[in-house]
């Protein structure tokens, strides 16, 4: 069949045992050692190693104190003249300060911290994080940067930040990374993460906030201080006392805190973070290889100087930034010019904004910081797809997570990936961030268009994932559930990947270990079949076919984008019709469903559910499914319970699709329920609510309808009682139309022809309703002949009525064992049994024939006769209590036979109260009264006997001395007919306490008659109402099964049944013939039969989903209605009237001759809170002309040396610049006479450029077409994997080397000698905006395009060509 996949035996072993569970402990002992001695063995601390006397008297250059110091750093030698150098005085050693840490007061509660090295790797901080602290891998990493002092925020942007960065955290299963203290814009993401916490009532950190602070500025660091760590460790927030340092943030869950050996100086962590955020970045997005990494995102508040150098060189290593307009400073300057053109940010417009956000700060700032940031600012705004401004909007109340996750997809939709790929990327993304409204807003668009196989993957996550939005978005968008679960393995895998916690996938596990059958524990598609046939019952087929088996799916196209008409539909299912025999087939849109339930995910399974065809039988496969695993999934409640409900939730779902049905057309409703469906073991609606005790479905009144035909037959169900009652005894009535016969159209199944008059009389007699009343009748006969057996012919010898009455016993018990072998659904005989033995009537049927027997053989014993009569009239009792059984089929009395055997429960568990106290006083009655009785029969008597009968008002005489009588009683018990005197004193007279006695005894009376039985009177009240209510569909429910009995139970009743079982006993066993099944039960659709049904079957759940969406909307416009009372209504009143009065206003202005000088402002529809900047109208500004970019970019590449900042108004070289003074690098001792066409760059020299001057390279262009009809034209080109860019072939030439010396270089002889002759066309010539170009330095390019024939054989030569010239690992053609 489909392939199998393996499961890891741990975890196997750990499934087997128990669902794994996640609960926030302590670490036990070892486990702290354990991280004690890894985190000693691989993570440092720095320390200063030499002592230099700084400005302040015993204090040294690294800022700690001469006593702070250790021994062999203070040297007698040192002097003032020793400059201190971090690089040189500073030694690691093994760190002294981790463990968890506990705050007080609100907020985290606790957290864990470890002081690391400047220098420690980022890979073993984030093998700490993921490893050992048990962060699962982010799916984002959220970095907070700004304003590290505390200022002010707006109310409104600070509860949309709040909630904003909060929801994308949570969503999105982001760490939030910050600085870690109690200051700034790290207090503003505590008190977010600390205010999600309070209003959810957790006392978890759901939200991973990783602070990542300075070790030597923290405040009160002393108690985090421990050799072998500190678990935990009290930190006090002192803040009042805190002066130049900081306290850490007790709303963080994480600290890494950086040392580099310095004390009171700020910023040491910045480089360590960088590494360590660039280090996540690279890792893989969800544990997939499928080259999608981890998303950064910068977020922006407030900030300074040293802020817009951290967000410079984010968005130069491409992360995405999201500045925060009114936050403050450095965010509202960049806010204020993120749209304009970069020609408008000029240095006085830096200057203005500056002054007007930095206020007194703006002083200390120098002209050349100004041009540094000036330049900065220019070349952020130039790379726009990483910059994104969330604005604050009065008509739109969005939040900051929306910002987010769009700056990240534009940042990823221009990252580099080409077409498809880039769709792919972000898809991902939108996936794991499980946000649904981004994939809708941004991804799914027109321009986008997706195949079912695009979809697959993101499918499969998103199913992995329980993320079912996304699921209904991608079969909204073409995802093809045929294609996706076209192989085996795909299925396999879903169920492979089951969550440790769910049910079903330890009952798989059970399964495989019992087998055993191979080392390798797996997975397979029989195995599922098995364990979902254990669950639906053995009357239904494998759902899945077994090895060696032909497997196809459905052929219809699943999916949500366009539905196909169902008989096109099934025009092509296999297996549909009645020559489909035992094959089975694949049902893409069931196998979702089924694996939905199987989790009991209930969006996944609503979604799949809809989908379905045959939606009533997966309703009720469902309900059947969830209350067997909740049955077998004792241990836990809480899942147990949530199974039930889903369970019911889809009988719920089956009853009104039915309804639907139902009352649209009552025929085909009917012959829904008996249809045999293929797509679920070949069973029936019917018997799958039977099978799970839906009551509610089968007491739908076309349920009972259906269940009311069978049980009248062939006969019309208005026929009166009267009538077939009188027909029984003078049956040649129906020969004159007596009787009314059902329509041969609307019969059971139908289609059958009518009636003749033999056949009227077959069928009055067949019926079943006329079975049930013959078999009382008989009943009736076979009591009234046992009673005159036991009451006035028992004989020695047995006399002929009591030989008729054994011949009626013998009818019995054949009939007995008839039902108990009888089976239509071919169970196994253990089934059966389990069945049989379930009914309680074949109980007291067993029972009655047992004791029946027993007495039998003692009657026939000379010395047990007298004996084996009570056992006949014991036996004789049971048999009128089966008689019970009739009142089932009375809509009236039938109930109530229910309310009383709940009833009996009940007493069962009020007579063990009652036995307490019964036993309690009588023995203690019976051993003050009387001493040392040993007569067994007298004991019994006395302590249990006699007072029960109290409770029934018997009140006894002996415990009152006034009615002691000694002749009634015997001294010493040698009297076996009388009681035992209780004890005498000299005067004969009793000499117990009297007081005492009565004292218990209304006691007794107290509790046993007041209490108890007022509690089982209470009890029988509370069981009556519970039931009353409900025992209309219990009685319904049952009234099956009697149906069921009668339909399937011969016609004559016993003891002439025995004739009945004598022809069944010779065509069964003799005759070898099978006996025929239920066929009114179940019916084999034809193909064409069950294309026209399960097509109107989905028309009519597609009705019934409409109107429950109706009601639910109308529910919910209601329920507004009522909150809001006429709010939406008067406020649009007041809107049009104001819009009115305006506009009147306006035109009697006119009027008078009042012109405006602007037209009247128009409307606009509110805008996104998220202002895309490269759509902004400024930006659509022609410039007058346009600078070189990549030439200014401040880091030149290959060296550490920084250009000169160079503004965009001071690019040209006729613009002044006084400040200008570039650093040179290569000048190589030669006059720089050429200057840059293009203006000024920043720096002088050469570079990494071959000479001074223009630099030619020459780049080729070789296109060809796809096709022989050129739809699509290709080129050739080279990745450079580590600039992570697209390159064509070519390279430098000599400024007068010919263009044929050049080609001929590059291509070759052979090459060149062929491509020669073709067409070269010069596509471009000049300057070439290069990072490596200076002002003495700069590229100049030469671009060819040569096309080639697709058919010529030289394309090999010039693909060997190309892999030879670029075959450094960097390049991949």
């Amino acid at each position: 069949m489909g392939e199998s996949l393996l499961l890891e035996p741990s975890l196997a072993h750990s499934l087997a045992v128990s669902a794994a569970k996640t609960s926030k402990l302590s670490l036990c002992p070892s486990t702290q050692h354990y991280l004690a001695s890894w985190i000693k063995d691989n993570i440092q601390k720095e320390e200063c190693c030499f002592y230099v006397q700084g400005d302040r008297e015993g204090v040294c250059m690294c800022g700690y104190l001469k006593i702070h110091h250790v021994d062999d750093s203070i040297k007698p030698e040192s002097n003032q003249a020793v400059t201190w150098d971090r690089h040189n005085h500073v030694r690691q050693v093994p760190t002294d300060a981790f463990g968890d840490i506990s705050f007080g007061g609100l907020g985290q509660k606790t957290g864990k911290y470890v002081r690391v090295s400047s220098d420690t790797k980022p890979e073993v901080l984030y093998q700490l994080l993921t490893e050992h602290w048990k962060l699962p891998p982010p799916n984002l990493i959220i970095s907070v940067t700004g304003g590290a002092k505390n200022f002010y925020m707006k109310p409104q942007l600070k509860a949309q930040f709040r909630r904003g960065l909060i929801k994308v955290a949570q969503t999105t299963g982001a760490w939030i990374i910050t600085g870690g203290t109690h200051t700034g814009v790290m207090k503003h993401t505590g008190q977010a993460v600390r205010d999600y916490i309070l209003s959810n009532n957790s006392t978890e950190g759901q939200i991973v906030t990783i602070g990542i602070a300075t070790w030597g500025v923290i405040h009160n660091r002393k108690p985090l201080v421990h050799p072998q760590g500190r678990f935990p460790a009290y930190y006090s927030q002192d803040v009042q006392t805190q002066g130049h340092m900081s306290c850490l943030d007790n709303n963080h869950s994480h600290f890494l805190l950086v040392d580099d050996g310095t004390n009171g100086r700020y910023g040491v962590e910045i480089e360590l973070r960088s590494r360590l955020e660039r280090l996540i970045s690279q890792q893989p997005l969800g544990n997939k290889e499928s080259g999608v990494r981890i998303p950064v995102v910068c977020v922006v508040l407030e900030g300074g100087p040293g802020t817009l150098n951290t967000i410079y060189m984010a968005m130069l290593n491409g992360t995405p930034c999201v500045v925060l307009e009114g936050s403050g400073r450095l965010a509202d300057v960049i806010a204020h010019v993120a749209g304009f053109p970069v020609a408008k940010v000029t240095l006085s417009l830096i200057h203005q904004l500056l002054k007007r956000f930095f206020c007194q700060e703006y002083a200390s700032f120098t002209e050349l910081m100004v041009i540094e940031w000036t330049k900065k600012i220019q070349d952020m705004i130039q790379m726009s797809q990483l910059l994104t401004v969330f604005r604050i909007s009065e008509d739109d109340h969005g939040d900051v997570d929306v910002a987010i996750l769009q700056a990240l997809l534009k940042a990823n939709r221009s990252s580099g990936s080409e077409g498809r790929e880039s769709w792919e990327r972000q898809l991902e993304l939108a996936v794991a961030w499980n946000r649904v409204d981004i994939a809708k807003s941004d991804i799914f668009t027109e321009e986008s268009q997706w195949k079912s196989s695009d979809l697959h993957e993101a499918m499969f996550s998103a199913l992995l994932g329980n993320k079912h939005q996304f699921v209904r978005l991608f079969l909204e968008n073409g995802v093809c559930l045929r294609q996706f679960l076209q192989e085996d393995t795909t299925l396999c895998h879903l169920y492979t990947h089951l969550p440790t916690s769910c049910f079903f996938l330890r009952l798989l596990v059970k399964r495989i270990q019992t087998e055993r059958t191979a080392a390798p524990l797996n997975i397979s598609l029989r195995l599922v079949s098995d364990e979902i046939r254990h669950l639906l019952g053995s009357f239904t087929q494998p759902l899945y076919p077994l090895p060696g088996l032909a497997i196809s799916y459905l052929k219809e196209d699943v999916s949500l984008q366009s539905k196909v008409p169902l008989k096109q539909q099934f025009s092509s299912v296999p297996g549909l019709g009645p020559d489909r025999g035992g094959a089975s087939h694949r049902d893409p849109v069931r196998d979702l469903f089924l694996w939905a339930i199987l989790q009991n995910k209930k969006e996944l399974a609503e979604i799949a559910w809809e989908q379905c065809l045959d939606c009533m039988s997966a309703a009720l496969a469902a309900s059947k499914i969830l209350k067997k695993l909740a049955e077998e999934d004792e241990e836990e409640d809480d899942e147990a319970k949530e199974m039930r409900e889903l369970a019911n939730y889809y009988e719920r779902h089956a009853i009104g699709v039915f309804s639907e049905c139902h009352s649209c057309d009552e025929d085909r409703a009917r012959r829904m329920l008996i249809r045999s469906s293929p797509s679920w073991g070949h069973t029936t609606c019917l018997r799958l609510a039977l099978e799970a005790n839906d009551k509610s479905f089968i007491a739908h009144s076309g349920v009972q309808t259906l269940l009311t035909q069978i049980w009248c037959g062939e006969l019309a169900v208005d026929n009166p009682l009267w009538r077939v009652l009188l027909c029984m005894v003078f049956f040649p009535l129906t020969y004159i139309g007596f009787l009314r016969y059902s329509d041969p159209l609307t019969r059971t199944p139908p289609g059958l022809k009518p009636l003749n008059c033999s056949m009227r009389l077959v069928s009055l007699f067949t019926s079943p309703q006329v079975k049930f009343y013959w078999n009382i009748v008989f009943y009736f006969g076979f009591l009234l002949l046992f009673s005159v057996v036991l009451m006035i012919d028992f004989q020695t010898t047995p006399s002929w009525r009591e030989c008729l009455l054994y011949v009626w016993i013998f009818s019995l018990v054949c009939e007995e064992i008839r039902q108990l072998f009888h089976d239509p659904d071919g169970f196994p005989f253990n089934k059966k049994a389990k069945m049989y033995i379930k009914d309680m009537w074949n109980i007291l049927d067993v029972l009655s024939i047992l004791l029946f027997i027993i007495g039998l053989v003692f009657r026939l014993t000379t010395s047990l006769f007298y004996a084996g009569k009570v056992i006949l009239c014991i036996d004789f009792i049971i048999f009128c209590l089966r008689l019970m059984a009739i009142f089932i089929v009375s809509k009236t009395l039938g109930p109530k036979i229910i309310i009383v055997k709940r009833m009996i429960l009940d007493m069962f568990f009020f007579l063990f109260l009652l036995s307490i106290w019964v036993l309690a006083f009588g023995v203690a009655k019976q051993g003050i009264l009387i001493n040392n009785e040993d007569r067994l029969n007298w004991i019994v008597r006395g302590a249990v006997y006699e007072p029960y009968l109290i409770i029934f008002g018997n009140m006894p005489s002996d415990i009152d001395t006034t009615q002691f009588d000694i002749s009634a009683c015997t001294v010493n018990g040698t009297d076996p007919l009388k009681p035992k005197c209780p004890v005498l004193n000299e005067d004969q007279r009793p000499a117990f306490p009297e007081w005492l006695t009565i004292i218990l005894l209304c006691v007794y009376l107290l509790f046993a008659n007041i209490l108890l039985l007022n509690l089982l009177i209470a009890i029988f009240n509370y069981t009556f109402q519970e039931v009353q209510d409900n025992t209309d569909n219990i009685w319904k429910f049952q009234r099956y099964e009697l149906i069921k009995e009668y339909y399937s139970r011969p016609a004559l009743p016993p003891p002439f049944i025995l004739l009945s079982h004598i022809y069944i006993f010779i065509r069964r066993l003799v005759l070898r013939k099978p006996l025929q099944g239920h066929q009114t039960f179940k019916e084999e659709l034809s193909k064409e039969e069950e294309e026209e049904l399960l097509s109107w079957e989905s028309f009519m759940k597609d009705n019934y989903l409409q109107s429950t969406r109706q009601q639910h909307s109308q529910d919910m416009d209601q329920r507004q209605e009522l909150t809001h009372p006429g709010h939406a209504l008067r406020f649009s009143v007041q809107v049009s009237q104001s819009a009115e009065a305006l506009q009147w206003i306006m035109d009697a202005l006119k009027s008078q001759g009042f012109n405006a000088i602007i037209d009247a402002p128009q409307l606009a529809s509110p805008g996104k809170h998220c202002k895309d900047e490269s759509a902004d109208p400024k930006t659509k500004e022609v410039e007058k002309k346009s600078y070189h970019v990549n030439a200014r970019r401040l880091v030149y590449p290959g060296s550490n040396i920084t250009r000169f900042p160079v503004p965009e108004e001071k690019v040209p070289w006729e613009v002044e610049f006084s400040l200008y003074s570039p650093p040179v690098l290569n000048e190589d001792g030669q006059v720089q006479s050429d200057r840059n066409p293009q203006g000024r760059t920043g720096m002088r020299g050469r570079g990494s450029l071959c000479c001074l001057g223009p630099n030619h390279i020459l780049e080729l262009v070789l296109t060809r077409w796809r096709d022989t009809e050129g739809s699509v034209l290709e080129f050739l080109s080279v990745w450079n994997r580590e600039e992570s860019l697209w390159e064509l072939p070519g390279g430098l030439v000599q400024s007068d080397e010919p263009l044929s010396d050049r080609l001929q270089s590059i291509f070759g002889q052979r090459i060149y000698n062929r491509i020669k002759q073709l067409y070269v066309l010069q596509v471009y010539e000049g300057y070439v905006d290069d990072i490596r170009n200076t002002d003495s330095a700069w590229l100049e390019t030469t671009v060819l395009n040569i096309h080639l024939d697709r058919t010529d054989h030289q394309l090999a030569d010039i693909n060997r060509m190309v892999r030879t010239q670029y075959s450094h690992p960097s390049y991949h053609p």
